[in-house]
């Protein structure tokens, strides 16, 4: 009897679907302390630089929580880590509900950060295995999962949190989170078969390009880029809520703003994924990035309520597609076999950025009592990493097979 075919299939395809259901689920750890801040700075009567601590240790424990779920996903398989890690995000969210400060909310933010990371790279990491002439549309829709949470659930939860309070949203998103991502988890118990991963294996070393540099150094190189870009892409995620309430528009017209930027996002990664499959993961890269630079200077002038809508959807459609093309580029560069590694450290720097952004944001805000800076700050950290990628860029050269390192 002739085997069905696995990768590309119409099951692959279902997977996908139920993947990005989990990943919508799973995301929301990183965009509810968004919508809670101004809530939570004007609780514990905190300055901004402060009141972004939380986010920050979000991010810290989503940059490293990529890492571990990543490896925890190739050990035990895609069902137990979600389970787990589902557990982990309603336990961090009932622990935050207890903060009587600052301090106890970031510490319970750095568990949900850290279980909420398994929504992105280590579900990207999944879904890529089951797909091969589609890879890259699959995996920016897996990765579309992350931006659709932050659309969705932030209009969700300004609400409550207008009604009821930032704890009353916490409890919301515990249950919801058991209730919501379990079950999904239980229909992931299927497992690509060793063949398949050999097979793709040997397909992959074939198309390996080489920039000339060992495996380690173009992996570290790629981190500090994606540091670069996403302390950029963090100020408007990260503060545009605040910035609306300063504004005296309000935390609800700030969600709707985060809500417009992400779907903006979603759109930005699906392009951006067919785009790959043209251009190469850094020609895509280089094209997010400039977008993105482009958007951050139409920030500057605008305070008005519809520029602001305006200019969110732009930034939206012009960055949603940069952090998926650096997997893309580690798939370009490197052997398969070192793809999950690979991808984790990377994925994990990005979120560094988004980190050190919200604070640094923050504390530029503290300092000079306006968000004009902070926009400027992020311009500059984005040509950063464009010139590392028209570096890379320069030294490409395709066909090269790259030995794997030990």
């Amino acid at each position: 009897m002739q085997e069905p075919q696995i990768t590309d299939s119409r099951y692959a395809w279902f997977r996908l679907c139920l993947t990005l259901g989990a990943g919508v689920i799973a995301n929301v750890g990183m965009w509810a302390i968004i919508v809670i801040m101004p809530a939570v700075e004007a609780e514990f009567g905190a300055g901004r630089a402060e009141a972004s601590m939380p986010y920050t240790l979000t991010m810290i424990g989503f940059a490293l929580g990529n890492f571990m779920l990543g490896r925890a996903v190739d050990r035990f398989g895609v069902t137990k880590s979600l389970i787990g890690a589902a557990l982990g995000i309603a336990a961090g969210f009932g622990l935050a509900t207890l903060s009587t400060s600052i301090a106890m909310l970031s510490a319970a933010q750095l568990l949900v950060g850290l279980a909420s990371a398994i929504g992105f790279g280590p579900l990207i990491a999944d879904i890529s295995h089951w797909f091969v002439r589609r890879r890259g549309i699959a995996v920016a829709l897996v990765a579309s999962g992350n931006y659709l949470s932050g659309a969705f659930w932030p209009m969700v939860l300004a609400d409550l949190l207008e009604d009821s309070g930032w704890r009353s949203v916490y409890l919301f998103m515990a249950v919801v989170t058991v209730v919501g991502v379990v079950p999904l988890a239980l229909a992931l118990k299927r497992r690509v078969p060793e063949h398949v991963h050999a097979s793709a294996e040997a397909a992959s070393s074939l198309n390996v390009r080489s920039s000339g540099l060992s495996p380690r150094a173009l992996q570290y190189l790629l981190g500090l880029a994606g540091i670069g870009c996403c302390v950029a892409m963090s100020m408007p995620q990260v503060h545009i809520v605040s910035y609306c309430v300063d504004l005296g528009y309000g935390p609800v017209v700030g969600a709707e703003m985060l809500a417009l930027m992400l779907l903006g996002g979603v759109g930005s990664r699906i392009v951006s994924g067919l785009l790959a499959d043209q251009l190469g993961g850094v020609k895509t890269l280089l094209i997010g990035s400039t977008l993105q630079t482009l958007a951050l200077f139409l920030y500057l002038p605008s305070d008005a309520l519809v520029s602001l809508y305006v200019v969110s959807l732009v930034f939206g459609l012009s960055q949603g597609g940069i952090v998926p093309s650096y997997a893309l580029i580690v798939r370009e560069y490197m052997p398969a076999r070192e793809a999950g590694s690979r991808v984790g450290f990377v994925m994990m720097a990005t979120i560094f950025g988004m980190a050190l952004g919200g604070w640094m944001s923050g504390w530029i805000y503290d300092v000079s009592g306006s968000y004009q800076l902070a926009f400027i700050n992020g311009i500059l950290w984005n040509g950063f990493n464009i010139a590392i990628m028209l570096w890379l860029l320069s030294r490409s050269r395709p066909g090269t097979v790259v030995p794997a390192t030990p």
